[in-house]
């Protein structure tokens, strides 16, 4: 019973893990496009672009972790 309740919650947390760390790809990658947008305009980036890495690379921990997540299993 006990093996059942492991798996679920691998599997849960493998799916949180791999959602999340995707869509704050995809969030860092916005980012990033706007920084690239005001860097060309002129205007302040620097935030932005900072803001950018750190969703991008906060992300990418995410999708490793499910990928742990999953070898475990």
């Amino acid at each position: 019973m006990e093996k059942q309740k492991n798996t679920f919650l691998n599997s849960f947390r493998w799916w949180l893990y791999s959602i999340g760390g995707l869509s704050l790809i995809g969030a860092g990658l916005s980012f990033l496009g706007e920084a690239v947008i005001a860097k060309s305009m002129d205007e302040a980036w620097f935030l932005t672009g900072t803001l950018a890495l750190i969703l991008v690379n906060t992300g990418i921990c995410l999708v490793a972790g499910a990928v742990i997540v999953r070898l475990r299993k």
